[in-house]
């Protein structure tokens, strides 16, 4: 049941069959139904969640009451609230399933506690979240330099699996856009394909 993520801890840092059960004991494995919130807006933030089957977004309503879509995560993806997470403070966040899913919830005070029994299990968190903010700098880099068509198309190119499994609206709002500007995108690409 834990296997993927000790199959991906495995990729940064090797464990022995000892401190795999260690931490396999300690996790919680959650079956999610599509449209379930694992966060709501408000309330702190106690695990991050490793993406074992499905897909699942963070995003926050902003001034106008619309949902904006900051992340998403797919399998072998780590996704959750660092700010309320680390800080112990209400999330401004909300985190959902976009589908129905399976993922590992990995407690922060367990964590917490892990990381000095396995030192290894810090250093590859530690890679895992470098490799996240580069991505998010790359990602503020990109907003600021391509037009929004050109980030579309960046994206749907860079990603492939989350044009096809994720709603439009969802899309749109986590490129920065409206539906309707994301449908007219697509119908221009479509028709340069004709």
């Amino acid at each position: 049941m834990y296997s993927p993520l000790l199959q991906h801890i495995s990729r940064y840092v090797s464990l022995d069959q000892n401190e795999e059960a260690l931490i396999a004991q300690k996790l919680k494995y959650l079956q999610l139904k599509k449209k379930e919130i694992v966060l709501s807006q408000g309330k702190i933030c106690r695990s991050s969640y490793f993406i074992v089957k499905g897909c699942l977004r963070l995003y926050f309503f902003n001034d106008k009451g619309a949902e904006q879509t900051t992340q998403f995560a797919i399998e072998n993806w780590w996704i959750s609230d660092y700010n309320s997470l680390e800080n112990k403070v209400p999330s401004e966040f909300q985190i959902q399933a976009v589908e129905a899913s399976e993922v590992i919830a990995f407690d922060k005070e367990i964590q917490d506690s892990l990381f000095e029994l396995v030192p290894k299990l810090e250093r590859y968190f530690r890679l895992i979240l470098q490799r996240a903010y580069a991505a998010s700098q790359v990602r503020t880099k990109i907003n600021y330099t391509m037009s929004r068509e050109a980030q579309y198309h960046l994206f749907s190119t860079a990603f492939p699996e989350f044009v096809q499994r994720v709603p439009q609206y969802m899309l749109a709002s986590y490129l920065g856009f409206t539906p309707e500007f994301l449908s007219k995108i697509r119908a221009r690409k479509v028709k340069k394909i004709s």
